[in-house]
């Protein structure tokens, strides 16, 4: 397939028999350390081949731009220019998987009818050997320690090859070859002397690993950059003292070619030795982290942020325990932590002033990761500081840094003595930059839920006070997208010996719905409270509504309660009709005649009618919310609510209140807020 399209790597993804989840089974082209974090992949996952399956439909990203846009998982963890498609494997009766394949971003930007067609039709066949294979009971699975590489042929056979080594022997340009996991298989001797280190020492290891002044992830950045780009890329590093060395990389299907020669020292370049690599796992981890680290851009709160960074970020890094530390009022404050069985260590650090001198309020106020490889290194540089032993080994203390200020600390500890190479400090260090813009925004979202439950909160009533003859019990949800705030509203007011119960909804579920919605309930609550009859009261209402010009809209429904008599007045403003519960179970839609919404019509007249409400019934107002939902008929929903009023009517008011809201449509996802006041006509004692 690869060969058909000129494409330069690919996969082949196979589905787990008992769960939901993709397994690459052969790949080509790449190394493993480039795939792994993609080797077992979610069908529900915002990545190509998951796509591919789902949608049973060709993907096709043509650049860094639609993948960043489109995937930005991917985006992130290989920032290279390549063109990429993605395939389902399957029969017209079942699914076996998915492929893709990737190009060189040199191509044009658009896939040919010819490689479609190529592409498709090897898919199919891949489906039907499959299905002939799953039709024999033969095993079908991953295959991960395998990888295909396509091997080019060199022009004149042994002869030519040795010809080649003797001419390669005699340039005076360094030139080596590395194969697809950056190990070196040949070098000329030029190439050796202008590294500093005996060309035994370098055949089979990593560049990056053999050559001690190119241990830099900027370095090996490169290298991953051409392979899968498959474009020639270059840079320049200093090899000490002073000689400045120039890299030319020329990828290949089954490795890479390396020009080296001598190079002008550029202005204003910097460079800093790192240590020697612990084995070729750690461009694993590298990219294990970054994956991992794109999945912060889904959090929400800050909760969200530290189950993420406990479950998938720690794991991998290796840390036993973390804590992430915020700042409030000049004070540390602990915002999550996990790992540590005793909680006295944890709340030890909980509302220490910023100027105490220990780790966390020094790397807080400087912005400088701080790094202990022992509790004897903690103890020496931090002598005064308060504490007890934690049962840790080493501390990474990491200075969450985002929009130029300091939001927070994370703190990875760690069971056994662990060192901490530059290399990775500088992976530590980066991913705590991704963690802390992920917790500037999840404390910004916290603070608002926070605003917006305490202003509605403010605008509601704290409690239904208690009337003789009445019971009454209410609800307010809010909606489940957006801010948890909007212009549903409720209230209860005594007038002596009789009642007013209001119920109303401002159009939109935000901050402006919310302020009018105070507002309106305050003028309904004075209007009542004067005297004015339940028809003036709306009208009072919808004049104040226009004259606020505010160009929005409201419901209400009201009712003045008189429970001696058992009589009730009602006055509605485009208001969904309210249900009346009979003693005797039957439930019947008050839709009695009414004016037009609040605030559309300044002489707008709102008639009202007068009903029974004797001992036993139960009224229920509520807003849409309760009952629309997408794909529910209205009136379907209204007689859905009408059903639940008549079985479960005799419950005490609380209890129905909550069956209501749980067992409507609109319990799981509602598009819109939900207000539900019961009233239940008792005998006076």
């Amino acid at each position: 397939m690869l060969d058909d399209v000129h494409a330069h790597s690919g996969a082949v993804y196979l589905l787990a028999p008992d769960e939901p989840v993709l397994e690459m089974a052969v790949k080509a082209g790449l190394p493993r350390a480039f795939t792994a974090p993609w080797e077992r992949v979610g069908l529900s996952a915002p990545l190509p081949v998951a796509q591919a399956l789902r949608e049973l439909r060709l993907i096709w990203v043509n650049g860094e731009e639609q993948m960043a846009a489109r995937f930005p998982r991917i985006a992130v963890v290989l920032p290279y220019p390549f063109a990429l498609a993605a395939l389902p494997v399957a029969t017209p009766g079942t699914v076996y998987g998915a492929i893709y394949v990737t190009w060189p971003g040199s191509r044009p930007p658009e896939l040919a009818e010819w490689e479609r067609e190529h592409l498709t039709a090897a898919c199919e066949r891949l489906a039907w050997r499959l299905e002939r294979v799953d039709a024999g009971n033969l095993p079908l699975g991953p295959d991960p320690g395998r990888l295909t590489t396509r091997r080019t042929a060199i022009a004149g056979g042994t002869a030519g090859s040795a010809e080649a080594a003797r001419m390669a022997a005699r340039l005076p340009h360094g030139l080596c070859a590395l194969d697809l996991h950056g190990s070196i298989s040949y070098m000329n001797p030029a190439a050796a002397e202008m590294l500093g280190v005996p060309a035994g020492a370098l055949i089979g290891s990593p560049l990056w690993a053999a050559v001690p002044w190119l241990n830099d992830p900027m370095y090996e950045d490169r290298y991953r950059a051409a392979l899968i780009s498959g474009q020639v890329t270059s840079f320049v590093a200093l090899r000490p003292p002073g000689d400045w060395l120039s890299f030319r990389l020329y990828p290949g299907s089954d490795g890479l070619s390396v020009r080296i020669a001598r190079a002008r020292p550029l202005a204003g370049t910097g460079h800093t030795a790192g240590m020697p690599a612990r084995g070729t796992a750690r461009l694993v981890t590298i990219s294990h982290l970054l994956n991992l680290a794109t999945a912060l851009t889904e959090t929400v709160g800050v909760q969200d942020v530290v189950k993420l960074v406990a479950d998938q970020i720690a794991p991998a890094v290796g840390c036993k325990a973390l804590v992430i530390l915020g700042s409030h009022g000049g004070r540390l404050h602990v915002l999550g932590h996990r790992g540590y069985p005793d909680e006295y260590v944890i709340e030890r650090w909980h509302g220490v002033p910023l100027s105490e001198q220990i780790p966390g309020t020094h790397v807080l106020t400087t912005g400088v990761p701080a790094f202990f490889d022992s509790w004897q290194q903690l103890e020496r540089l931090y002598p005064k500081r308060q504490g007890t032993q934690d049962g840790m080994a080493s501390w990474a203390f990491l200075p969450l840094i985002a929009s130029g200020r300091p939001v927070g600390t994370c703190v990875l500890a760690y069971a056994e003595p662990h060192p901490f190479p530059a290399d990775e400090r500088a992976v530590l260090t980066s991913l705590c930059g991704l963690i802390a813009q992920a917790l500037e925004r999840a404390l910004l979202y916290d603070a608002k839920q926070q605003l917006a439950q305490g202003l509605q909160a403010a605008l509601l009533p704290h409690s239904l006070p208690s009337l003789p003859g009445i019971e009454a019990a209410a609800r307010y949800l809010p909606a489940t997208l957006g801010m948890e705030i909007g212009g549903d509203f409720y209230d209860l007011v005594p007038t002596g010996v009789r009642a007013a119960a209001v119920l109303g909804d401002v159009q939109g579920h935000n901050v402006t719905a919310a302020g009018l919605m105070g507002q309106i309930r305050t003028a309904v609550r004075a209007y009542t409270t004067v005297g004015q009859p339940p028809a003036a009261v709306m009208r009072s209402t919808n004049r104040l509504l226009i004259d606020l010009g505010v160009e929005l809209f409201a419901s209400c429904v009201y009712l003045r309660l008189d429970p001696g008599p058992g009589r009730v007045v009602m006055a509605r403003a485009g208001h969904p009709p309210p249900l009346l519960r009979r003693p005797d179970g039957q439930v019947r839609v008050l839709d009695l005649a009414g004016g037009p919404l609040l605030g559309i019509e300044a002489e707008a007249s709102y008639p009202t009618s007068e009903f029974a409400l004797p001992p036993g019934s139960v009224l229920a107002l509520y807003t849409d919310g309760l009952i629309e939902s997408p794909g529910v008929d209205i009136e379907d929903a209204l007689a859905e609510l009408g059903e639940l009023l008549a079985l479960y009517g005799d419950e005490p008011l609380e209890a129905l209140a909550d069956q209501l809201v749980r067992d409507t449509a609109t319990a799981v996802e509602r598009p819109d807020d939900v207000a539900l006041l019961l009233l239940r006509a008792v005998r006076p004692v």
